[in-house]
């Protein structure tokens, strides 16, 4: 299911709701996901699951080419984690 589905599926599911109305409604709520993650901000749903920021520390990696050391910058990357409820609906699904 891409994002274009998931808007029909949901607009089908609620009266007198078009596409149009829940594509902005799914577009702002991806848009404060990755806004307050980027910010730093843990953002955990209830069920669902929590988005936040995983932080790598520099570290010295080796070119896998040449086997050179080389030096691997800190980076942050986003992290998703599954809570129980929705491991448990993929899980008996």
């Amino acid at each position: 299911m891409n994002k274009t589905d998931l808007i029909k599926n949901v607009s089908t599911q609620i009266d007198g709701a078009t596409q149009k109305d829940v594509a902005v409604i799914v577009d702002t709520v991806l848009e404060t996901i990755v806004n307050t993650v980027a910010s730093g901000e843990k953002v955990s749903l209830a069920g669902f699951g929590n988005f936040e920021v995983a932080e790598r520390a520099a570290r010295t990696g080796r070119n896998p080419k040449t086997g050179e050391p080389l030096e691997i910058a800190a980076s942050k990357s986003p992290k998703f984690h599954a809570l129980t409820g929705f491991k448990n609906a993929v899980k008996n699904a």
